[in-house]
């Protein structure tokens, strides 16, 4: 395909944040592979007339960040990867013979990166704040990599009851799931990973949680990252975590998933996780 057939780009409201051109352009470095990657802000209200659009004017794939992850797991409901299915949300979207495919990398992003960390998932005890699309889309990988508790809290309780029932649902492990509100997250405690997928970050504000959650040599990741440590990552310090990370790694790593899903070839991770750490210096 010529320059102008490699067409791709990120979708969402607000956009220009997004790092994701940075990252695709370096990853098709790596191949020698020409293409476009850009950024479309669509509508709150005209999310599947863009994507539509896009794909009618030549463009070959599309990455979903929020507030439509959801929206496009409904767009492509009838050609769903099984993580995507299950998920109930869509980062990746393309099209094969004008049929839209959508898939969710997020999970393998996540897992990915707590494996290049040195996290250990296999018996571990996880809390997961926040039960939206960011924490649906990182359940199944989670589950299949061996940890042994699962519990979801969430500012409306509801929402986390409501996850647990669907990762119980398809669960194949031996993992226990379980869900309450955000105060309900020493229940189960002393945790070896808190994983942040809430809302909170985007305000640069911690979720409201309470004291002695954090295990001797505990993880803490937050789903957000910036220039910056994060509110939640400044919080699990206070509070004892061992280690914090934002979530720059699984960023790159969900790329990685759809550059791969797109191209049929798997990037390098590290030199663009540490390119983007460089650019944070510089531009900020």
């Amino acid at each position: 395909m010529n320059v102008a057939t490699h067409r791709f780009a990120v979708i969402g409201n607000p956009i220009e944040h997004s790092r994701s051109p940075l990252i695709h352009k370096a990853f098709a470095e790596q191949f020698g592979i020409n293409l476009v990657y850009e950024k479309i802000e669509a509508p709150l209200d005209g999310f599947e007339r863009t994507v539509e659009q896009f794909f009618k004017t030549g463009g070959l794939g599309l990455n979903v960040t929020v507030p439509f992850k959801e929206n496009a797991w409904r767009l492509a409901q009838n050609h769903l990867s099984q993580r995507a299915t299950l998920a109930g949300a869509v980062n990746t979207l393309w099209q094969v013979n004008q049929h839209t495919h959508g898939c969710n990398t997020d999970g393998v992003g996540l897992v990915t990166d707590l494996q290049r960390l040195g996290v250990l998932l296999n018996g571990a005890r996880i809390l997961m704040v926040g039960a939206g699309g960011a924490a649906r889309g990182v359940m199944q990988p989670l589950l299949n990599a061996g940890c042994a508790h699962l519990h979801i809290v969430n500012r409306t309780e509801t929402r986390a009851h409501e996850l647990a029932a669907l990762c119980s649902s398809y669960l194949t492990t031996s993992s226990r799931i379980t869900s309450g509100s955000l105060s309900d997250a020493n229940h189960g405690a002393p945790w070896s990973l808190i994983i942040n997928a809430s809302a909170s970050g985007l305000s640069n504000q911690a979720p409201d949680l309470p004291e002695g959650l954090y295990a001797q040599d505990a993880w803490a990741y937050d789903m957000m990252y910036g220039a910056q440590r994060t509110a939640f990552m400044l919080q699990a310090q206070r509070q004892g975590a061992a280690y914090q990370a934002d979530g720059l790694g699984m960023l790159v790593g969900q790329a990685a998933e759809s550059f791969y899903i797109w191209h049929g070839v798997r990037p390098e991770v590290l030199p663009v996780i540490e390119g983007l750490r460089q650019s944070f210096k510089t531009t900020f």
